[in-house]
């Protein structure tokens, strides 16, 4: 397995984004969904990784360079690729490249009920803290955050 900067707009990604919108989409409100568009997902602070098992697309994930601190977005593996390690390499990847990018911190938003995601971000390291950025508080909403 590899990790390494991806594309976003390569159709076998986009696919992969595409199903994570939907499952989002199934599970909460409008107002409750914070992902990030695939043209959102191509900004310059942006920055975008995909795990790879040969020609496989395993799974995906970013950082977003907030000033202060990275926000981890687009979370999400290939639901033949779940419980095989492409999440934890996605992550590792990713809290390595925020911290070459001089940032202390690293945050996220996450649904409630998403188990799965709330273990893998808290045996990364990641502990509940309070809405940050623009993110109001609700119902729905579990935010993390790592120091690095």
């Amino acid at each position: 397995m590899i990790v390494e900067r991806g594309d976003p707009r390569d159709p076998q990604v986009t696919a992969l984004l595409q199903a994570s919108h939907t499952l989002m989409k199934s599970l909460f409100s409008p107002e409750e969904n914070h992902y990030l568009s695939i043209d959102a997902l191509c900004v310059p602070e942006v920055h975008f990784f995909v795990a790879r098992g040969g020609e496989t697309l395993l799974g995906c994930g970013a950082v977003k360079h907030m000033g202060t601190y990275g926000e981890l977005k687009s979370m999400f593996t290939a639901k033949a690729a779940r419980g095989k390690g492409a999440a934890s390499a996605i992550l590792d990847h990713i809290v390595k490249h925020t911290r070459t990018l001089g940032l202390s911190e690293l945050k996220l938003e996450t649904g409630k009920g998403l188990d799965a995601a709330h273990r893998l971000y808290a045996k990364h390291g990641f502990t509940p803290c309070g809405p940050f950025g623009d993110y109001p508080a609700n119902e729905t909403s579990l935010f993390m955050e790592k120091p690095l």
